[in-house]
């Protein structure tokens, strides 16, 4: 894990999981014939580097909960099997005929991918972080649009999706830096990978 002491005032934090790299490269070879169908202006796509499944997501975290948030998530998921999971169809927030998000949906063990999420979200909480959103919803998040739009289409390409398994053994705790990636976008930051190892 890395040093979080050099941290200043607030940080926001999410913990992810990312899928396999033949998985997203499954996943950008699929979309990538495509992406010239979209509109040309509005349309943000998430890239392939950053693609993750979020579990527990905190905006506004005091610098020095971080290593503490870490490490209470590291308990955590140890106790945790790993999860074998897919990308498989897709969907829009909040809705398709008025979205601001199109996402993959994700299949195989997906209560155990909830109760991982619930694991995470507890464990940043006990570590004195507030966390985002009442209800888990497992995706991953391929385009964002700057105004909601129609994408109903998309969605319907999504669903005709089904990605390679892919065996998830570990999630990692981010740091997403607003305005400091490519385009102005958020630069993300590992600071620790935690293993799923079943409590072994």
């Amino acid at each position: 894990m890395r040093d979080v002491t050099d941290y200043r005032l607030r940080v926001r934090i999410f913990v992810a999981l990312r899928p396999a790299p033949e998985v997203i490269e499954h996943l950008a070879t699929f979309l990538e014939p495509r992406r010239d169908a979209a509109p040309d202006t509005g349309w943000r796509w998430t890239p392939t580097e950053q693609w993750h499944v979020t579990t527990a997501f905190c905006d506004d975290v005091d610098d020095w909960r971080v290593e503490d948030l870490a490490e209470r998530v590291g308990d955590a998921v140890a106790r945790r099997a790993p999860l074998d999971l897919r990308l498989d169809g897709g969907g829009a927030f909040p809705h398709p005929d008025g979205a601001k998000v199109v996402w993959a949906d994700l299949a195989g063990d997906r209560d155990g991918l909830v109760e991982l999420a619930a694991l995470c979200r507890s464990a940043c909480s006990r570590a004195g972080a507030v966390v985002d959103g009442d209800r888990f919803r497992p995706h991953l998040t391929v385009a964002r649009l700057s105004r909601p739009g129609q994408v109903s289409d998309w969605v319907k390409l999504l669903d005709g999706y089904a990605g390679p398994d892919w065996h998830a053994d570990e999630v990692e705790v981010v740091a997403s830096h607003l305005g400091e990636g490519p385009r102005r976008g958020a630069r993300h930051e590992v600071l620790a990978s935690l293993p799923l190892d079943g409590g072994s």
